[in-house]
């Protein structure tokens, strides 16, 4: 924990406070921190720092890395200087840092840095390690320093403390510095100059600085290089400052550039939408369907290979691009996972449910997938896709460039549309500054062109469904995360996405050629009735659907009567006479025929033997029904057969197949489990039996900063007592388990108590107030007071 950040903190009134708790919601996670010094290090934590300072614009990473090579004792104004700006042009910029709790002011006007965020940059703005360091350093003696001292025209007497003063500060005069390097031996203000600009280290010929008469040589005798290594050398950061001059300013960009625009038809934009809109639902319906009849198999490195995604294409009249993207959305919306019975992916229990939800509440559930997936389903690798499903090494960085896009999208106006995708990119990097810059132009077109298949982009300007969804790029979510309920029931997506479904058609025309037509996109819902019990011909501005005996036989099968499927027809549409003498005759033969799935069969020459095994109440369990006076079907397999018959004073013996009928056991399975397979190595996740887990809402940071001033006022909590108090008042607890408890309020371990009356609770972040414990319940999602002199328990609980 800085000690620093929790002075500053100390300092803050409720106001200030509480815009920093808006500002870094992840130190509301819970539990919430109930005193500052827990807030100071949640704040300070270092991959916590870092994700906010991802967040951040370009202007304000440029301040905190100027302050990060400046030092400690920076104030404003030497900011300001060494940016080249006004300081009323910079203190926004720091003020964000500072409501970001990466920056904060310290009591004698420094600007302080939080730790991970100096960590950053290890050589901020191009300098090097300072000089003072290598001059204090185990490897300069004094004796070295001297004959340093002498070199540069210094007096070389006094302690090493006062030599060093002297030489920075003649190192770090930029006139001091440009006569030094002009008496230089030849060559040696090319390589000042290269060090300056191009390092501050770099690869050299480690000979050169022991071979006389090199500028090497002179740079090294002169404190102007130092060599970690025999092959790198380095500048200090105030001889590079001196030769880069007085009118160096570090790069201080104020002012976002503008993506190049083209104006677009906001009429035809919305067009577009309605029209992508339903394709997605319907595509992945189809998409999930199939896999619901041919499981789909995984290679042995792991993903869907080429083979299996076109012919999945092929059968759901999609074209590759759209399976490969719909693949991956369904597997992260955990609509489809990994059976090791069917051995491939099937669609899970939650596509039951997501199935039976309305038309944009499935496509909400499709867009929060893909706004949080780690991989990019269309981008090209040297020319090639990656793996559907497969390993992406990019990951997390993929879900922010696609954010970094849409975001810079969603600000411009409506009615315009990005001219060119170089300048996008562009604009893109000053909001996404810690980007890696090459990867996010080179998964643009591929993350666009998703948006586009997704009714999100349209003419390169975003739909009303893309900026709902653009707006909420702090509540994407994780690739593992179950649901993102926050995105999913988000009201300006839910107005959205009702929005980009209104205009799908709910009504077909039905021909006497027994074809269906529907004009325009079809619902969904009106989508999967035509798929159920006819085959689709074709897609586009309008879809065409044709009825046949196989088609009409495939509806009947999934338990669909004759007057049913006509009820449902007749709903969207005038039944042509053709159409249901079609039905009518299909449905007349079905099930003339019957196939029965058995176990095993049992057989008798006795019929009355069998009817009396049949009735017999013992053997129930085997379900047992007659196919023929003489023949038993049995629902368990042979030897259970054989052992329950037996218990009940039966002889049966077993028959050896003898080549007439061979009879096996149907492996009838609920494919609607399994897990997750989302990278190879077996990386999985399990599924939940809730289809949206609502996460427990943080707490109001205005009223938490408020609790956070109250707590701090009434003073810190007691140290040094826990082992004393719990040993006296968890009487009923034996020594180890007491010593457990006592790292619940200490350390802030998770542990699992169990209370006299039987009530169990998953406990962590104790304090002790009295003889009752007050720590975090993770089942009530709040802080709660146990009797210590009630807690008979305590077990150990790993997260």
């Amino acid at each position: 924990m800085d000690d620093h950040l929790l002075g500053w903190l100390r300092t803050l009134d409720e106001e200030r406070l509480a815009r920093v708790l808006t500002h870094r919601p992840d130190a509301l996670t819970p539990p919430w921190p109930r005193r500052l010094d827990t807030l100071a290090q949640r704040l300070g934590s270092g991959p916590a720092a870092l994700a906010a300072l991802r967040e951040l614009p370009l202007p304000c990473l440029e301040i905190a890395e100027a302050r990060s090579a400046l030092g400690d004792r920076t104030t404003l104004a030497d900011l300001a200087a060494f940016l080249g700006a006004a300081e009323a042009e910079v203190q926004p910029w720091l003020t964000v840092l500072y409501d970001h709790a990466l920056a904060w002011p310290d009591g004698e006007g420094r600007v302080r840095l939080a730790d991970a965020v100096a960590k950053e940059w290890p050589a901020p703005c191009g300098l090097g390690t300072p000089l003072a360091d290598y001059l204090k350093s185990w490897a300069m003696s004094g004796d070295a320093l001297r004959l340093l001292a002498r070199r540069l025209g210094l007096p070389p007497q006094g302690a090493k403390r006062q030599l060093v003063v002297r030489i920075v500060e003649v190192l770090s005069d930029p006139v001091r510095m440009a006569e030094l390097v002009r008496e230089g031996p030849r060559g040696a203000e090319s390589l000042m100059r290269r060090f300056a600009w191009e390092g501050p280290a770099l690869d050299v010929d480690g000979g050169l600085f022991v071979t006389s008469g090199t500028p090497e040589q002179w740079a090294a005798d002169h404190g102007l290089l130092f060599r970690p290594h025999w092959h790198l050398a380095e500048m200090p950061r105030e001889v590079t400052l001196a030769l880069r001059g007085d009118g160096y300013r570090a790069p201080f960009t104020q002012v976002a550039p503008e993506p190049a625009t083209v104006p677009v038809d906001p009429e035809s934009v919305d067009h577009s939408m309605t029209l992508a809109a339903p394709q997605v639902v319907e595509r992945a319906s189809a998409l999930l369907d199939n896999t619901a009849k041919t499981p789909l198999p995984l290679l042995k490195t792991g993903g869907v290979g080429v083979r299996e995604v076109r012919r999945v294409a092929k059968e759901t009249g999609c074209d590759e691009d759209e399976t490969r993207l719909s693949l991956e959305i369904c597997a992260v919306a955990r609509l489809l996972a990994f059976d090791e019975e069917s051995g491939g992916l099937v669609p899970t229990e939650r596509f039951d449910r997501w199935r039976l939800s309305d038309a944009p509440t499935r496509l909400r559930v499709l867009l929060a997938a893909w706004w949080r997936m780690h991989r990019s389903s269309l981008r090209r690798v040297d020319g090639r896709f990656a793996t559907v499903l497969g390993d992406d090494p990019e990951g997390a960085e993929l879900a922010r460039a696609r954010r970094a896009l849409l975001g810079m999208l969603a600000g411009l106006p409506s009615g315009v549309g990005a001219a060119d995708r170089t300048s996008l990119v562009r604009a893109a990097r000053w909001h996404a500054p810690l980007l890696d810059h090459a990867l996010l132009a080179d998964c643009a077109p591929a993350a666009l062109e998703e948006a586009r298949l997704l009714g999100l982009l349209a003419q390169d300007s975003l739909t009303d469904l893309g900026r709902a969804l653009a707006s909420l790029a702090e509540q994407a979510g994780d690739e593992q995360d179950e649901s993102v309920p926050e995105v999913e029931h988000n009201p300006a997506l839910v107005e959205s996405s009702t929005q980009a479904l209104a205009g799908a058609r709910r009504s077909a025309l039905f021909g006497a050629d027994l074809t269906a037509v529907v004009t325009g996109p079809p619902a969904p819902e009106l989508a999967e009735l035509l798929d159920r019990a006819a085959d689709r011909e074709s897609r586009g501005s309008a879809s065409v659907w044709r009825f046949s005996r196989v088609s009409v036989r495939r509806a009947l099968d999934r338990g669909h009567t004759a007057d049913e499927l006509l009820d449902e027809l007749a709903e969207v549409g005038t039944l042509p006479q053709p159409l249901e003498y079609l039905v009518r005759d299909v449905a007349r033969r079905h099930g003339e025929v019957t196939v029965t799935s058995v176990a095993c069969i049992v057989q008798a020459a006795d019929s009355t033997l069998l009817a009396e095994i049949a009735a017999h109440r013992r053997l129930a369990a085997l379900g047992l029904r007659l196919l023929a006076p003489t023949v038993l079907a049995s629902a368990a397999p042979a030897a259970r057969t054989l052992a329950v018959l037996r218990d009940n004073g039966y002889a049966p013996v077993p028959v050896e197949d003898t080549g007439e009928i061979r009879i096996h056991r149907a492996q009838v399975e609920d494919r609607g489990g399994g897990k997750l397979i989302l990278l190879p190595g077996g990386r999985v996740a399990e599924l939940e039996a809730l289809p949206y887990s609502m996460a427990e809402p943080a707490p109001d940071p205005r009223e938490h900063a408020r609790r956070l001033a109250a707590s701090e006022g009434e003073g810190g909590r007691t140290t040094g007592r826990t082992w004393a108090v719990i040993g006296r008042m968890a009487t009923r607890l034996p020594t180890a388990q007491q010593s457990l408890l006592g790292f619940v309020v200490d350390r802030g371990v998770r542990a699992a108590i169990t209370l006299a009356d039987g009530v169990t609770a998953t406990v962590s972040h104790g304090e002790l107030a009295g003889a009752v414990l007050d720590a975090w319940c993770e089942e009530a999602g709040d802080y709660l007071e146990f009797p210590l002199a009630e807690i008979v328990e305590v077990r150990g609980s790993p997260a």
